[in-house]
């Protein structure tokens, strides 16, 4: 999960402090006696009591949908490639955490839940791992949390459920990995392959890179030893793992590694290295990167369509203005091609009457000789002059539009502390009719928000990408939203169910009795009392499910028409510009840039896109590459001119408040 915002340590003499108390809690944690709430055998047990008491199976149609929740394990039946399959995950409200063991399918024809309730069923657990096979799916590992956080349980169990039956059985199996969580699982003809994870045991995080194979066939396992001299990726957990004919591909991770210094402090590291194994001999080789790879990151999730591997989401972790730590959440959509080995960005083609829309709009709002035809141009036009003077006649268009809504924008626009009001030049403030129709005459942009953790599935060219968590400041906003999107014609994703809202409890340093709060825990909670924001600043933020589209970046950068410490401000340009991949300079205009100078300086980016997943050349390859930058043009222009409103207001705030900084230290001087 991403780091939360906390301040820099003040030193050496700081890091020693908190590892001193770290070890002494630890030490606690140990010796102390249990409270009802973190004892996991007891609470284990009254499950096993209740599991027994089931003596049929129940199926329950038409139920709601489940609660909230990450870490889940999501698959396609694969006796029905209409139905998904959900099992599991855990859920953290800000007190404690739930942990789920329920068994869930989803018609995706019928948008119809079912809940099924069977006797011997697995224990609760989240990060576990689930695969399909015939008529069957496989569970293995994951772990149970205790509700308060201070206990943790791994499992090492199988499990079978028959998908006919909806009856489990636990495959006891000499041989097995050893218990562990955050390992992946696939499958490969008729068998199971288990690669690393890590075992909490308080005292360290132990992280594994070991190999196992379970036969279906033979229903054995056996574990496959590095040979001397072998290449083998090195101990991780939270990594993706996926098949493609007779080649297995590990890509990324994240594992803990001490530092050299002598406080021995852990450090988390984020692998980005992509691995293949040979299931024939058993053999590692390093996979170079080739074409444009996504950047290191963790936490993205990863499924394979046909001859190429979908990438998406992720977090990162940075310093924002040296004294601020932000996780960056990514929606992002990657393409690997797996017979070629070349990454690539995967940009969803504009939809023909999502372009006739905005064709047609503009033509009405010229005159005469201005006025253009809203229909394709003619396949006869075919010489590259005439391709550019279509786009160049499109990006008029468009820009006249987009240029519209964004000076109302601008001419609505007030600084967050009332003193700093943007007014219109010559032009008089349009009303907020006209506003509204010429926003619906741009559909609003509809996919996930950015997020870790979510479950990614491919079913009949379909991609679906469900729940997840994400944090807004300290907040964790857990999901439960289901996106589709075809992957045929990529065009556009669809929001199956929206997510709803999940309640966030704030906990007080009055109810931590025993004093184990962390002291990062502390900080945040002194960083809190020093600040002039209230809880009621943090309810409008994290209410939502957190997605970061048009809409909501304009809002985030007006701040909710309340006003915004200079410190706030700026960490909001610079999630703003992380969330929205400003700082890639081949997908995002400069301040002033037009549609027609923006596609003539990244034409080859966007060709190069389209090519991955249209194989056009020519003519044909060149307007799908400015579809891909008309479309990336349209969701983005609105908020750079917004942002650019915010930019010039901080560095006028900064200003002022140098200069009364200066004229106080002069006073001082004088007297």
């Amino acid at each position: 999960m991403g780091k939360k915002t906390k301040k820099p340590g003040k030193g050496k003499e700081k890091t020693e402090k908190k590892t001193a108390k770290a070890d002494e809690k630890r030490a606690r944690r140990e010796t102390k006696k249990l409270s009802p709430e973190d004892d996991i055998d007891a609470i284990l047990l009254n499950i096993q009591k209740e599991e027994a008491k089931k003596k049929d199976v129940h199926v329950e149609d038409n139920v709601p949908a489940p609660s909230p929740r990450s870490n889940c394990t999501l698959n396609i039946n694969p006796l029905k490639e209409t139905e998904l399959i959900l099992y599991g995950g855990e859920f953290y409200n800000g007190n404690k955490t739930f942990v789920y063991g329920d068994l869930y399918r989803y018609d995706v024809e019928k948008q119809e839940w079912k809940l099924i309730s069977s006797p011997n069923s697995p224990p609760p657990r989240s990060a576990h791992q689930a695969v399909t096979w015939k008529n069957y799916l496989y569970i293995f590992g994951g772990e149970f949390t205790s509700p308060n956080q201070e206990r943790f349980h791994h499992y090492k169990d199988f499990w079978m459920l028959d998908l006919k039956t909806n009856q489990w059985e636990q495959l006891n199996l000499k041989g097995s990995p050893s218990p562990r969580s955050g390992h992946r699982m696939v499958l490969y003809k008729h068998k199971i392959i288990v690669f690393g994870g890590f075992y909490d045991t308080l005292r360290e995080v132990r992280y594994h890179n070991d190999l196992y194979v379970f036969d279906l066939d033979q229903f054995k396992w056996q574990e496959i030893t590095p040979r001397p001299g072998s290449m083998w990726p090195s101990a991780r957990s939270g990594f993706q793992f996926f098949v493609y004919q007779d080649e297995i591909f590990l890509y990324g991770g994240y594992s803990k590694e001490v530092s050299s210094d002598k406080t021995g402090s852990e450090k988390g590291v984020v692998h980005s290295d992509l691995w293949s194994l040979d299931p024939r001999t058993w053999e590692w080789n390093k996979v170079k990167k080739s074409g444009m790879p996504p950047g290191p990151r963790a936490g993205f999730s990863m499924c394979v369509h046909k001859k190429r591997a979908l990438f998406f989401g992720g977090v990162v972790d940075m310093e924002v203005g040296g004294d601020v730590m932000m996780s960056l959440f990514l929606d992002e959509l990657y393409g690997f091609q797996l017979d070629n080995h070349r990454w690539y960005p995967l940009e969803l083609r504009k939809g023909k009457s999502t372009k006739d829309k905005v064709k047609k709009s503009s033509g009405r709002k010229r005159n005469g000789d201005d006025k253009i035809n809203s229909t394709e141009p003619e396949e006869s036009v075919a010489n590259d002059k005439d391709d550019n003077s279509e786009n160049d006649e499109e990006a008029d268009d468009l820009e006249s539009k987009i240029d519209g809504i964004s000076n109302q924008m601008a001419t609505t626009m007030t600084g967050g502390n009332g003193d700093l009001a943007v007014k219109s030049e010559g032009k008089p403030q349009e009303s907020s009719a006209n506003l509204d129709s010429q926003i619906s005459d741009i559909p609003e942009i509809v996919k996930p928000c950015g997020r870790i953790n979510s479950c990614m599935v491919v079913g009949r060219d379909t991609l679906y990408v469900y729940g997840g968590m994400m944090e807004v400041k300290d907040q964790e906003i857990t999901l439960d939203d289901l996106y589709s999107l075809n992957l045929s014609k990529l065009d556009e994703w669809k929001c199956i169910i929206p997510a709803s809202g999940s309640e966030w409890v704030e906990v007080s340093e009055d109810e931590d009795e025993d004093g184990d709060e962390d002291d990062d825990s502390e900080d945040e909670c002194n960083e809190d009392s020093n600040s002039d924001e209230t809880d009621d600043d943090n309810d409008e933020e994290g209410g939502k499910d957190g997605s970061l589209q048009m809409g909501d970046a304009v809002a985030l950068i007006k701040g909710e028409g309340r006003a915004l410490r200079r410190k706030e401000k700026r960490a909001r340009i610079e999630q703003i510009r992380a969330s929205l991949g400003l700082s890639d300079s081949q997908r995002t205009p400069t301040p002033g840039e037009s549609l027609r100078e923006f596609y003539k300086r990244t034409n080859m980016y966007w060709q190069m896109a389209a090519h991955e997943h249209t194989q056009h050349t020519g003519k044909e390859l060149r307007k799908d590459g400015f579809d891909l930058a008309e479309g990336r043009y349209r969701e983005l222009k609105p908020i750079l001119d917004e942002l650019a409103i915010l930019e010039a207001e901080q560095k006028a705030e900064e200003a002022e408040a140098s200069a009364e900084t200066s004229t106080k230290k002069r006073g001082k001087k004088k007297r």
